[in-house]
C-alpha cells in the first residue's frame, strides 16, 4: 500500500481524475474516419461507459422526434457518459459540428468550483498520449499511470460545453483536471429548449485552450452529467460529425 501511494504521488492531478473517472481512448490503431457522421439511428459506435464510484448512471437512448432519430440524454443525481469506440486523425478532421438542444440548465451549476462541474451536455475530444512525443520526466508520470491502471490516460482533452452561468472568457480550465479545457459554447438560459448547430475548428481551439499544436489522434465522448448539484435534466443530440477543414 506504501509503494502504491509513492506511485500515486508521481501522477499529475489531470491523469488521476481522467484516470479514476476513465474518460479514456478507445484502445487499437486510429478509425479510418472519412466524413465521419453520426445521425444516432443506435448506438453501435458508442459504448456506455458508468463510473464505479458514483451512484446513478445518466440515461443515453435514441428516441423519435418528429421524423428524425436523436440522442437523449437524462441525468437525475446522476453521472455516465458514451465514449466513440473510434479514434481519428486530428490534422486529417479538425472540423467538429452537432446540433443539440438542452430542456433546462442546473442552478446549481458553477464552472469554476468542482461541486458545480455539471452540464446539460458537453462534447469531450480527448487527444492520445504519444510516448514518442514526451519528455523523459512525462514518458516517467505516463509509464507509472499505466503499471497502476493498464493503459494510459488521454495527453489532454477539450470538452465544449453549455455553460450554466454566463462569462467573459470563451475558454475556461476544468476545476478537476488540469490538462482539461473547457470551450463555452452556449450560455445561461438563452436558446434553453431549442435547437442550435455548433461548428468549431479543434485545432484552432487547442492552440487556443493550450498554446501548442495537439496530439495527432483524438477520439469523441458525449456527457450529461448531475451528481455534483444534485439535480436533473434532459438533452438532446440531433447528429454529430467529423470532416476536414474547409
Amino acid at each position: 500500500m506504501g509503494k502504491l501511494c509513492d506511485i500515486m504521488r508521481l501522477l499529475p492531478t489531470y491523469i488521476l481524475s481522467v484516470l479514476l473517472l476513465v474518460t479514456c481512448l478507445p484502445d487499437g490503431l486510429p478509425g479510418q474516419i472519412t466524413d465521419y457522421r453520426d445521425d444516432f439511428h443506435s448506438l453501435e459506435h458508442w459504448k456506455h461507459y458508468k463510473f464505479p464510484n458514483v451512484d446513478r448512471a445518466t440515461q443515453y437512448e435514441i428516441t423519435v422526434m418528429g421524423k428524425d432519430t436523436v440522442l437523449k440524454t437524462s441525468s437525475d443525481n446522476s453521472a455516465s457518459l458514451l465514449l466513440l469506440r473510434k479514434t481519428f486523425e486530428v490534422d486529417s478532421f479538425p472540423v467538429l459540428e452537432w446540433k443539440w438542444k438542452v430542456e433546462n440548465i442546473y442552478e446549481k451549476g458553477d464552472e469554476i468550483t468542482k461541486a458545480g462541474d455539471d452540464y446539460a451536455l458537453r462534447i469531450y475530444v480527448n487527444f492520445k498520449y504519444d510516448p514518442s512525443k514526451a519528455s523523459l520526466w512525462e514518458r516517467t508520470k505516463y509509464s507509472v499511470a499505466r503499471s497502476v491502471f493498464g493503459k494510459y490516460p488521454p495527453h489532454s482533452a477539450l470538452s465544449y460545453i453549455w455553460a450554466n452561468t454566463e462569462h467573459e472568457k470563451r475558454i475556461l480550465p476544468n476545476p478537476f483536471q488540469e490538462k482539461a479545457q473547457m470551450v463555452i459554447t452556449r450560455e445561461g438560459e438563452s436558446g434553453v429548449g431549442e435547437w442550435h448547430t455548433e461548428r468549431v475548428n479543434i485545432l484552432a481551439d487547442y492552440r487556443e485552450a493550450f498554446g501548442a499544436k495537439p496530439p495527432d489522434i483524438a477520439s469523441l465522448a458525449i456527457m450529461n452529467d448531475s451528481d455534483g448539484t444534485g439535480e436533473s435534466s434532459v438533452s438532446y443530440l440531433d447528429y454529430i460529425l467529423l470532416e476536414p477543414a474547409e
